[in-house]
């Protein structure tokens, strides 16, 4: 009897939860979220929220990744990266829905995590949050934000979009004419042209790569549509024509269903996009051999593939750079379209593309979008305290072009790596082939991994005897090569044509490549081992030598004590080539002292920063031993230093540099207590190439009291927002050491 009881209780208490639960989400507040704001990426920016359909801001008290995640999730992102306060992205207008918001990270919504309640808070604009969004987004979620707060179409779940041509275009490339489609679980659906607009076409041009659209033949379309059945999605898009990505803009009413699977007077929408020149096809030369614009007044310098760069402007016959302040993917999108690209698809900001040389031509650019050159955008012309290391940059969306299937890299160790091979045709079929490697340089290299996507190349080679490529691909196809550097594929560049020519043939004598290394430093190692030590004099004379030490130091004597920021530094290689020392054996320096010696004089910068960029301690560390610590499962260790070995780091492995050897510090016997920025550098002075120079940047936040160091909040440049001197934000809690 008792049992029953306590069974019966026990269902009774399961029940009322489970009503309680049913009630609790049935009197959930339906919301919607956005991204607003001066943003430089799609992805990013001030977090809204409409709650009684009107929008809102939140405000960043006790706010945290956990409640960032959620409302990227919630986004259709697959979490967040970050999370800035302190009205970062801009103030925001209208009301401060939420404050004080506690999010576990396992919340569908933002509704669901505890706060003060919709419309109590005690903050101002300029405390609105943003977001940093992971740029990937979940499978199947909605792909455009709808924006009329109807409760209906929350859970509308979209895939992806294309642009289909129709039969007598299939074979066109780039695909710039078809019927706009969008992935409806799982099935392809039209759009109904009834509220579609020309600035929905400026935005879907501009995601594929195109700088704007025209009229084309409605008779043909029309008349394909009356003989084809019609699977209609069932919503309107409304863009406002300045959107980097269909995902932003705003979804209109749903429509409503016709029996004969009609849109009323309507027809599928269809797009026309124009191609930029130096995509667009010719009778007579094919495409063109490179992209050289008459008289350009814009350029992009430094990046390593099609369609990004650093941005330079043409003023009184000199080029010149423009500073990243209010540097937006606006301003971005304006300079794509101008060079013939699409839409941007990220705005850089600190030079990440390299520094450029000269005058500062423009600060502070804003553009409506609409431009049709970066020149007729307002601008700051004095760019005082602007430097090259505020250079603004690009990276625009280019048309599919198919060049990636046209050429391999053939017998290498990784896929980044290994002797040329291009499709050709020969006798009306497709062949693999070789390209003789006479006068092959970096040149022709560079554009070999630009034609793959692989950043930029680090070594030419004329002879791949050492790769076994495919062994029926040893016939030369390709000689003469002769690139300016500018080229989108190797065809384009100068050749010999049909008329091959190679003394030496193919085989081992073929012209190879190896793509570059890319250092990333474990920022969460960092963070993890951070601690400080009073040091004696006379434990840092070899330091001292090697000018490890505050220059203050040379003063004291050797009783007198040193206090010393330490750290360990965990350096990856997470490139497509192995990373080596500039210099062979022969030019290495021999340091006495250490009894070792520097490959690399200045391998890494440590500094340490006032708030506002000023640097007050710094450090350096010399490459005395670049070799492989530990790799990645099935990864073999190939550099080792000692018996004075061979030093690298291979791809896959990494090189560490632990906290209790010399001149792993930062000497800060002379900062005062306060909060600083501390900074590590990887291969500051760019002595070996890499694909990617943007994450060899680290940045934590730092606080000091005179006795202990709290490091928190430690990341890689890139890896939290496009502002590398703006930092999001973290709970109050620090970590002791």
């Amino acid at each position: 009897m008792i049992l029953a009881m306590a069974v019966s209780s026990a269902l009774c208490i399961f029940s009322l939860l489970a009503l309680v639960q049913a009630q609790s989400e049935s009197q959930q507040p339906k919301i919607q979220l956005r991204l607003a704001g001066d943003k430089r990426k799609h992805y990013e920016g001030r977090l809204e929220v409409s709650y009684n359909n009107e929008w809102g801001t939140i405000c960043d008290d006790d706010f945290s990744i956990e409640a960032a995640h959620v409302a990227c999730r919630e986004l259709g992102f697959l979490g967040a990266v970050a999370w800035s306060p302190s009205a970062k992205f801009g103030q925001g207008e209208g009301r401060i829905w939420l404050d004080n918001v506690h999010c576990t990270g396992r919340e569908k919504s933002l509704a669901e995590c505890p706060s003060n309640g919709f419309g109590v808070s005690d903050c101002r604009h300029s405390e609105d949050v943003g977001v940093i969004c992971n740029q990937k987004r979940i499978p199947g979620h909605r792909f455009i934000n709808t924006m009329n707060n109807n409760v209906e179409t929350l859970e509308e779940r979209v895939e992806e979009i294309r642009i289909r041509p129709i039969s007598s275009h299939l074979k066109r490339i780039p695909v710039t004419e078809g019927y706009v489609e969008i992935k409806e679980r799982g099935k392809w659906r039209q759009i109904c042209d009834e509220a579609w607009t020309p600035l929905n076409n400026r935005v879907v041009c501009g995601m594929y790569g195109f700088p704007g659209d025209k009229n084309y033949n409605n008779k043909v379309y029309k008349s394909l549509s009356m003989r084809k059945k019609k699977n209609y999605w069932r919503f309107s898009v409304n863009c406002t024509g300045n959107e980097a990505h269909l995902s932003s803009c705003r979804l209109g009413k749903p429509l409503e269903p016709k029996r004969n699977g009609t849109c009323g007077r309507g027809l599928p929408v269809v797009v026309s996009c124009v191609p930029g020149r130096a995509f667009a096809p010719s009778s007579s030369t094919g495409f063109r051999k490179a992209y050289r614009p008459e008289q350009p007044l814009v350029r992009l310098r430094g990046g390593s593939n099609i369609g990004e760069g650093r941005v330079e402007v043409l003023k009184n016959g000199v080029w010149g750079t423009v500073c990243d302040d209010n540097w937006n993917l606006r301003a971005a999108t304006v300079v794509c379209r101008e060079l013939g690209f699409g839409s941007a698809k990220e705005a850089l900001t600190g030079a990440k593309l390299g520094q450029g040389m000269g005058p500062v031509h423009m600060n502070e650019v804003e553009c409506s979008g609409f431009e049709k050159s970066l020149t007729d955008c307002y601008f700051n012309n004095d760019a005082l305290g602007c430097s090259h290391e505020e250079d603004a940059a690009v990276r625009c969306n280019i048309p599919a072009m198919g060049f990636q299937k046209r050429i391999r890299l053939s017998g290498g160790r990784n896929p980044y790596e290994g002797r040329v091979e291009v499709l050709t045709e020969k006798n009306s079929s497709l062949v693999w082939g070789t390209v003789c490697s006479e006068n092959w340089g970096i040149v022709e290299a560079m554009v070999v991994c630009r034609q793959l996507g692989l950043g930029f190349a680090s070594h030419a080679f004329q002879e791949t005897w050492y790769w076994a490529g495919d062994a029926s691909a040893d016939n030369v196809v390709m000689s003469g090569v002769r690139c300016s550097g500018t080229e989108m594929s190797l065809p384009q560049c100068l050749h010999h044509g049909k008329h091959i020519s190679c003394p030496k043939g193919g085989g081992r004598f073929a012209a190879g490549v190896s793509s570059a290394p890319d250092l990333v430093l474990n920022a969460q190692l960092v963070e993890q081992t951070t601690y400080l030590e009073d040091r004696p004099m006379y434990a840092l004379q070899c330091a001292l030598e090697e000018n490890c030490l505050s220059s203050t130091a040379k003063k004291n004597d050797h009783s007198s004590y040193r206090r010393l920021l330490r750290f360990s530094s965990q350096i990856h290689n997470v490139g497509q080539s192995d990373f080596r020392p500039k210099l062979g054996y022969h030019a290495w320096t021999w340091h006495e002292c250490h009894r070792h010696y520097h490959s690399i004089e200045v391998f890494t910068h440590y500094d340490l920063l006032s708030l506002n960029g000023t640097k007050v301690a710094e450090g350096h560390k010399a490459s005395f031993c670049l070799e492989d610590t530990q790799c990645d499962e099935g990864i073999q260790k190939r550099y080792v230093c000692a018996n004075f070995g061979e030093q690298g780091i291979t791809v896959g492995c990494w090189d560490t540099y632990r906290h209790d050897i010399d001149c792993q510090w930062i000497d800060i016997t002379d900062i005062k207590p306060g909060d600083y920025i501390f900074q590590v550098v990887l291969n500051p002075y760019y002595d070996v190439a890499e694909s990617d120079y943007t994450n060899n940047v680290m940045k934590c936040k730092c606080r000091y009291d005179g006795y202990r160091i709290w490091m928190y909040h430690c990341h890689t440049g890139g890896s939290r927002s496009s502002d590398m001197d703006e930092y999001p934000g973290m709970s109050n809690q620090l970590h002791f050491r």
